[in-house]
Parts: C-alpha cells; structure tokens; sequence
C-alpha cells in the first residue's frame, strides 16, 4: 500500500524509517509547508530507502488527485489540521493522524465530526498501544487475572530543556493547544483509558514550574474516578530533570501490574512473579524527544493499513482518540474551578461521545 505524508517536522523522520522498514507500506510522497525544505527531507529521507521514489506534493489537491495513494499520514501541528483533513475526507482518503487530534475537545470533535459525515476511516498514532507489554496487560485486565482493579498510578516525569520551548509556537495554546498534557502526557493517559476503561470524572492541578518559559502547563497533576469503579492518580510534568520513563502502575485484588519502559512486572499476591516484554532503549522522556524506537509506529501504520482493507477499526480510531481530550479538558477545567469535573459533562450536545 502507498501512504503520502504530510508534514516534514520532527516527528516525520520517524515515519521515514517506520516506512522504510514496512513490507506493506511504502512512502508515496510528501509534502510540506516549505517545498523546498520538503524536497530536501525527501532527498535525505530517500538515501535511507534508495530502492523506493517518492515524489514532493506541491499541495493538498495534488494528493487527493493521485490514484496510486490508499492513505495519509497527518503529521502537522494540531492547528494545521482542518484545512487538511476537509480537503482529504471529500476525496475519501483514509487518514492516519498524530495526536493530538486538536487542540481542543470542541476542535477535536470537529475534525471526527468531519471524517464520520464522508464516512472515510481516520486514526490516531496512539503508538503505545502497539506495545507488546501493553497488549499483554491490557489481556491480563480483560481475562481478570488482576482481580477487580482497584487502584492506578499513573506517572510521566519528563524533562524538556529551554530550548524545546524556545521554538515559536511550542508549548502555546495557539499552535499546540497547551503544554505537557496535551503534547506529552496525552500518550500514557490515553494508554491508561485504553487499559481500564473510561474516566468519570476529575481532580487536578495543573500549573507553569518556574523551570521553564512558556505558556502552556510543564506540570500537572489529578485525582481519577474510572467507570468501573477504580481511582486513580496521575502526574505528568516535562520539569523533572533529567527525565524518567513514563509508567503505569495497577493494583488488582489479585495481583500488581507496573508497565514501564515496554517491561510488564505481574506481582500476585500469592508471591509469583512473571515479566513480559522487552526494555525500550529509550521512551523520549529526557531532554531528547525523539529517543524513541520507530517500532511502535510500524505497528501502528502496518495496523491502520490492514484496517482500509479489512474494514475493521483501527487501534485507536479518531472518535476513540475522543475519551483522552475529553480527560484533558475536564482537568483544565477542574484546576481553574477547584472542583470535581464530570467527564460526560465535558461531551458535546451533538452526540459525538
């Protein structure tokens, strides 16, 4: 199959190389806000696959005009999105997008709104979920080999430099929509949903450290209601030099689970242990953002791919994506009215979740 991606920013060169070692998925083309900057990506990009050509897009109706393409890969910044993704879901291209779907869960609403009304596929590179550890647990959870959950933990303590939000438009909520949680925490969080359920409702703080220069929140920490009962806590920051894996810790009635680093520590209370999976060389939680494997987007691209074809959902379709922006709103509400937020009090009136 033949994907063109939009977008040459830094998270783009590792869809390159996810691309590049796919089997059934190949590079197409590109295209880029810069065309020539574009072509310069795409020349570097092509050095890494010499055997596969590709071509530079000078704009979107280029794209919805090529027959040869089967989907799209949305790399852009959140508020770059829409004209995009109106363009491609008229001309019912199936988009596979980076998150977070918007900036916020109004826009966020809009753009599922738009790809369900042309009845055209859409996902969201929730990469974490293609984890072999993450699928392990998420088994371990559903066949009650857990117990009742009862309790989670939830913790991302990374670490940016200055420089990270030196870059115009980092970290504002013009252009990404806030700071750690919606940039950073948004992948453990949505993990975390993925693996216990939806949240109902909220407690947080969410705050700017004296640590870095910028709009949006470096810190933020909440209380979480599952709908099956469990509570939770979650903290999230990019100021906890110099950077420690994100991690999820549940405590069932039968057994703990800690998930970090793509390593899954099953503890039962009778005193067995059993670990699965395999230590990531790197998660992107230190000064490095993308000290990060491209494993876990080949499975996710390889995923979206096999779901054009078969018709099954994707393992994380943009309406899916929802639950987490929902989560996010509900805490920025929470920290700025210090009390409990309802997460379906956060939902639309036009039934979309």
């Amino acid at each position: 199959m033949k994907v063109a991606l939009i977008g040459h920013g830094m998270v783009a060169e590792t869809h390159v190389r996810a691309l590049s070692d796919s089997s059934i998925v190949t590079m197409r083309g590109l295209h880029g806000r810069d065309p020539a900057r574009a072509r310069s990506f795409l020349e570097d990009a092509q050095l890494e696959q010499p055997d596969r050509e590709a071509r530079v897009y000078e704009n979107v109706q280029a794209i919805c005009n090529d027959p040869d393409l089967d989907f799209v890969i949305l790399t852009t910044p959140p508020n770059a999105r829409l004209e995009f993704v109106e363009a491609l879901a008229v001309a019912k291209l199936p988009v596979l997008m980076e998150k977070p779907v918007e900036r916020s869960l109004a826009a966020a609403q809009r753009i599922a709104d738009i790809f369900a009304s042309q009845r055209v596929l859409a996902g969201v590179l929730f990469q974490h979920r293609a984890r072999e550890a993450s699928r392990t647990l998420k088994e371990l959870i559903s066949d009650g080999a857990l117990g009742n959950v009862e309790t989670a933990e939830i913790r991302v303590p990374w670490w940016r430099d200055q420089s990270y939000y030196d870059e115009p438009g980092r970290g504002t909520y013009a252009r990404d929509g806030g700071g750690v949680m919606i940039s950073q925490a948004i992948h453990t969080l949505d993990l975390a949903i993925w693996l216990l359920g939806p949240i109902r409702a909220v407690q947080s703080v969410i705050r700017s450290t004296s640590l870095h220069q910028m709009e949006g929140e470096d810190w933020a920490g909440g209380l979480l209601e599952f709908e099956n009962g469990a509570v939770g806590t979650l903290t999230a920051t990019t100021a906890f030099y110099p950077g420690r894996p994100e991690s999820i810790s549940v405590q069932g009635t039968k057994a703990h689970a800690h998930l970090e680093s793509g390593v899954l520590t099953i503890s039962y209370l009778n005193g067995r242990v059993a670990v699965t999976g395999e230590a990531a060389a790197g998660t992107g939680g230190g000064a490095d953002p993308m000290a990060f494997t491209h494993a876990w987007h080949k499975a996710t691209i390889e995923d979206f791919a096999m779901c054009i074809q078969s018709g099954q959902e994707p393992l994380c379709s943009v309406r899916d994506a929802l639950q987490v922006h929902m989560v996010i709103d509900a805490m920025e509400r929470a920290s700025k009215s210090h009390q409990t937020i309802k997460i379906n009090d956060c939902a639309g009136s036009n039934g979309v979740v």
